[in-house]
């Protein structure tokens, strides 16, 4: 069974280093160097043992248990270190919707490094979504408050609440004569929302839950990993967008193949929820 002693030996061979550089290189004394190449010395400082590794250039991990070192080059951060362990901890679920948005995201990178793309390619758009299918369009939706130049007292403005919920499970459809103006607040965190809309179901658990209000922000587009609202064939869905398909939060969901509809929509990003009473 090979030693930690013939490895520090097959290195040194290796690398064509005689006794006398290696004294020079590790300062260890060239006699004390010479016992221990020799197996005189049955248990050498540990102090001599890293200076010879630092000589050698290897890992004292390799010299003593002959574990293979590590040649990726990979020092991982703090962040990182952080994020491989979230990942480990999550559901096979979880674990393909973030590989699929990392890839979207290598993508976009890799595009914008040899100028392929002027846009992030992680964005779906109205054709992405459909594909070759036509798609019928729905008029923008409507707001109030600071979005149509209405007056509202500071701290406060309005928006629409779509009356007719959209499902967090089976999809109902979005009716723009069913809704009402709401008063939500004003700050930072709301500023992006164009209106709200009431869900149902509880496909989108554990971080969304029947009867909660969503803030949307109006758009055609929104990016892979992030939630939304979508009409397909005419029924709204409110799910995670993953470029070919709807994912819900609930493992218990299926996911929405898009390829399945012939009428496929994007109506807005959700960009948050109303607190309870």
């Amino acid at each position: 069974m090979e030693s930690y002693l013939d490895r520090i030996k097959q290195l040194k061979n290796e690398k064509k280093i005689t006794n006398d550089q290696l004294s020079e290189r590790s300062g260890i004394p060239l006699g004390t160097l010479s016992k221990i190449l020799a197996g005189m010395s049955d248990s050498p400082k540990l102090s001599n043992i890293v200076a010879l590794c630092s000589a050698l250039d290897c890992s004292i991990e390799y010299v003593v248990s002959g574990t293979p070192e590590n040649t990726n080059n990979y020092t991982l951060n703090e962040t990182e270190i952080r994020l491989i362990e979230n990942f480990r901890s999550l559901d096979s679920f979880g674990k393909e919707l973030a590989e699929l948005v990392i890839d979207k995201e290598m993508q976009r990178g890799n595009a914008l490094a040899t100028g392929e793309e002027s846009a992030p390619a992680s964005a779906v758009s109205k054709k992405d979504l459909v594909g070759e299918k036509s798609a019928r369009v729905l008029s923008p939706v409507r707001s109030l408050g600071r979005y149509s130049g209405e007056t509202v007292r500071s701290g406060r403005r309005s928006v629409l609440l779509y009356e007719l919920p959209v499902s967090a499970g089976v999809g109902v459809y979005l009716d723009e004569s069913q809704a009402e103006s709401i008063s939500i607040p004003n700050n930072e965190k709301t500023a992006d929302a164009e209106y709200a809309l009431r869900i149902s179901g509880n496909s989108m658990e554990p971080k969304y839950h029947d009867g909660d209000i969503l803030l949307v922000q109006s758009g055609e587009s929104i990016d892979v990993g992030e939630a939304g609202i979508f009409l397909l064939d005419g029924s709204g869905f409110f799910k995670i967008y993953a470029g070919d398909r709807l994912l819900s939060l609930n493992p218990d969901y299926a996911p929405i193949l898009l390829k399945d509809f012939a009428d496929v929509q994007c109506k807005g990003r959700v960009v948050g929820k109303l607190k309870r009473r």
